[in-house]
């Protein structure tokens, strides 16, 4: 990951951007995850790993690799699982809802975070059926 700091005029802190070194990132203006004081908040995370769709057509695969990406992010900035405080995980089709739920709460289920998911009418690309959001809480350490 790639780290660019930057001050914040609304608290004067430290912010922390991180990129994974993926195309999207560079060509759209954004970084994978931000730390700014104790919130740490990671961009959409879906199955795609070497610029490939992972698991195309199978929602709870690509709701568990998604996650992976997303912790593993959030690890940079130093969180972990436990520290998710709110989850968003955005589908394409609502037949997906259960599989995408218990994926979730395979990772998530001891810590409970908030969550929301949305049906969406699509993702970036068409064998995407899932894109999960992470924010973590970090109180000082």
């Amino acid at each position: 990951m790639t780290a660019e700091p930057a001050r914040t005029p609304a608290d004067a802190g430290v912010v922390t951007r991180l990129g994974s070194g993926g195309p999207w990132e560079a060509l759209y203006g954004y970084s994978r995850v931000v730390r700014a004081g104790s919130l740490a908040i990671t961009a959409g995370c879906t199955s795609t790993v070497d610029g490939r769709v992972a698991h195309a057509g199978d929602a709870a695969a690509q709701t568990a690799q998604a996650i992976r990406i997303g912790l593993d992010a959030l690890a940079e900035v130093g969180a972990g699982p436990g520290d998710v405080v709110r989850t968003r995980m955005y589908v394409t089709d609502r037949i997906y809802a259960d599989e995408v739920g218990r994926a979730h709460n395979a990772v998530f289920g001891p810590v409970r975070p908030v969550a929301t998911m949305v049906v969406v009418a699509g993702l970036i690309d068409p064998d995407l059926l899932v894109e999960v959001e992470l924010e973590a809480y970090l109180p000082d350490r």
